[in-house]
């Protein structure tokens, strides 16, 4: 009798023990934060990115889940509000307890919610673009390092284009100003005098550009070749794409390569006057896959066939993919347990190659130049195999003695000078 009485209260206690694991991931249900912008100036480049989150989360759930658990997406709109991430990141993570969050796209708003993750122990895969100098142990970098992107991209413009005059344009916040202020050392080193590199911020949401298109022209007065390397953000591309249209300015003339420019962004634009103009991506929905065709069919039957793919689907595609498996890996959505699942993971890309997980939370990913057509698609005239992320550009003196290795060494900051683990800021 008390052989069995032992063994009846050991099967209660392991069925307690096994609803307290439920309720600690969740009440048996994993959920998703997607914290994108569905409204503001940033809700063109946004909502789309909310739409593939949501399709991703759908099909998993036709496949049984992660670990038995089906997943529940937990939708927020930050409105194009930077301060409003800090608050949203909060609400997902305190409140509707989430396990993971996908989202934002402008680094203020990823460096808005940063405190919050960092403080709360929060994961979030930040599938866009940016200008590094930043690596925390919350955030996968999903999206393109400097070095995967706006290097190679004025590389193209030196040895390939002839460009020896830069007009370097963005929207007045962190990421143009920091990769600008890359860029601009890095084309002092290759030689470029100051003088002729022209750097120009505007507001998010800014209309009138003749006078800083007027200024461009101006800059090949003597007649030296320019260039525009273009960090605008949102929907102020529409704005400045139809000056350059109004003004007659072609490809051949003064060629465009924008940063934050996609086929989403082309899809509400006239591109007739547009073509030639080139874009640097790690990804276009011209790529040629039996991955990407497969995964453009299943975005047009999900959405419509007028739906476009673009380069942060793709790192969110990637982004997702890895977090199932690393969740399957650790048997757990216990963030420190997926962080460790996380290193090495690998996973295809949509352009054929494999994306890997490095101990620096960034990718390795392909660098593609992409010329404008007038249907609103690139042509991929570059392509380079699969390059590492790095966090810490070599460029600016301050950075080049600094390594991200969460892995190895525990540290997003380590000064190889010192042997010191600096601690980064996380405000801005």
């Amino acid at each position: 009798m008390l052989f069995k009485f032992v063994k009846r209260l050991s099967l209660v206690m392991f069925a307690l023990f096994l609803g307290n694991s439920a309720l600690a991931d969740g009440h048996g249900k994993i959920k998703i934060g997607i914290l994108h912008s569905l409204s503001g100036t940033m809700a063109i480049s946004e909502t789309t990115l909310k739409d593939t989150m949501l399709m991703l989360i759908d099909e998993q759930n036709k496949k049984g889940g992660i670990l038995g658990k089906k997943l529940e997406p937990v939708v927020v709109d930050p409105a194009s509000n930077w301060p409003l991430f800090a608050e949203k990141a909060r609400e997902l993570l305190t409140v509707s307890k989430v396990d993971v969050m996908f989202g934002c796209w402008t680094s203020v708003s990823r460096k808005s919610a940063l405190p919050v993750l960092e403080e709360l122990n929060g994961l979030l895969f930040y599938p866009v673009q940016y200008e590094g100098e930043e690596s925390s142990k919350n955030v996968f970098y999903t999206g393109a390092a400097p070095n995967q992107q706006a290097i190679p991209a004025t590389d193209y413009y030196l040895e390939e284009l002839g460009v020896k005059k830069f007009a370097l344009l963005g929207t007045d916040y962190v990421y143009p100003r920091t990769t600008n202020k890359i860029l601009k050392q890095y084309l002092i080193d290759k030689g470029i005098p100051e003088s002729d590199i022209f750097v120009n911020y505007t507001p998010f949401g800014h209309s009138d550009w003749s006078k800083i298109v007027a200024d461009v022209v101006g800059l090949g007065a003597d007649g030296k070749k320019v260039g525009v390397i273009s960090t605008i953000n949102g929907d102020a591309n529409i704005g400045f794409y139809k000056e350059l249209a109004a003004a007659g300015i072609k490809a051949d003339d003064i060629p465009v390569v924008a940063f934050s420019v996609g086929e989403e962004e082309l899809s509400g634009l006239d591109t007739k006057n547009l073509v030639g103009h080139l874009a640097a991506w790690n990804y276009f929905q011209s790529a040629e896959s039996d991955l990407n065709t497969d995964f453009i069919k299943q975005w047009k039957s999900t959405m419509g066939d007028k739906r476009v793919t673009n380069d942060p689907m793709e790192a969110h595609v990637i982004g997702f993919k890895m977090y199932v498996k690393a969740v399957e890996k650790a048997g757990t959505t216990d963030v420190d347990a997926v962080r460790k699942a996380m290193y090495g993971m690998k996973v295809p890309n949509l352009t054929g190659g494999v994306a890997e997980m490095l101990p620096n939370h960034h990718l390795s990913k392909p660098v593609l130049i992409g010329e404008i057509q007038a249907d609103g698609q690139f042509d991929i005239i570059s392509q380079t195999k699969e390059v590492p992320g790095d966090a810490w550009t070599d460029y600016l003196a301050e950075s080049k003695p600094l390594v991200s290795d969460w892995k190895s060494l525990g540290c997003g900051m380590y000064n190889k000078d010192t042997k010191t683990c600096v601690q980064m800021k996380s405000n801005y």
